[in-house]
């Protein structure tokens, strides 16, 4: 291959890539904080859509539960890794997936087996059900504390990820997620906080672009509210 034509396939690669890209804009030192203005449930819809994912806006958690049904079918789902968490069990989640034919596996179900038939269950897991700490109007992203009954491998490992998100749960912009970290103590801070923004993303040395690859290849949030 020569020269040019290895360079006209990176500008190609660089062109289609563009629009996954971060836009840095100058700033004038004037401006404080910003956040994200308006309803903040249409601004973090909008931004999963952008960032790759689906948003889905919902009235309650029971139409939530009727679209998530939608989601299990398209994922092919006959398991799920499951948070445990107020929000899921507010909506039903155990006996929705039971009456569905769908296995749980959760923190309290997989720790009843040893390690090896504990990693064989979560990865073979379809989808990774789970709730959020925050979500963050601005860009679009999930913040995702791990600990018991709501390790991060819910939304690393299954090919698919669905969030549960309420009004409630959403801040307009990373500042507020932080200073939400501060109010618990920043003693209580968890092993892992994990920015969850877009499906897995990752480019070679040519700037193509795959998803699916580090993570989940599809990233659905269902904003209840």
């Amino acid at each position: 291959m020569s020269r040019e034509s290895f360079l006209s396939r990176v500008r190609q690669a660089a062109q289609a890539g563009s629009a996954y890209r971060v836009h840095l804009h100058p700033v004038p030192p004037e401006i404080g904080y910003v956040g994200a203005a308006g309803d903040l449930c249409d601004r973090m819809a909008e931004e999963v859509d952008a960032v790759g994912g689906k948003a889905f806006r919902v009235p309650d958690l029971l139409a939530a539960r009727e679209l998530l049904a939608t989601l299990l079918e398209e994922a092919a789902a006959k398991s799920a890794l499951c948070w445990e968490h107020d929000v899921l069990d507010r909506m039903g989640l155990r006996e929705f997936l039971q009456s569905r034919g769908v296995v749980r596996h959760s923190y309290e179900s997989l720790s009843q087996h040893d390690f090896p038939a504990q990693r064989a269950d979560m990865l073979a897991c379809d989808i990774g059900i789970s709730s959020v700490d925050c979500a963050i109007a601005e860009t679009g992203t999930l913040m995702v504390c791990s600990r018991p009954g709501q390790e991060r491998v819910a939304s690393l490992l299954p090919p698919m990820h669905v969030a549960i998100v309420e009004r409630q749960q959403i801040v307009p912009d990373l500042i507020d997620a932080f200073a939400l970290l501060h109010q618990r103590g920043l003693d209580k801070l968890p092993s892992n906080i994990a920015l969850i923004t877009g499906p897995s993303k990752t480019g070679d040395i040519e700037l193509q672009l795959t998803t699916g690859v580090h993570g989940p290849k599809h990233w659905r949030v269902i904003l209840v509210g």
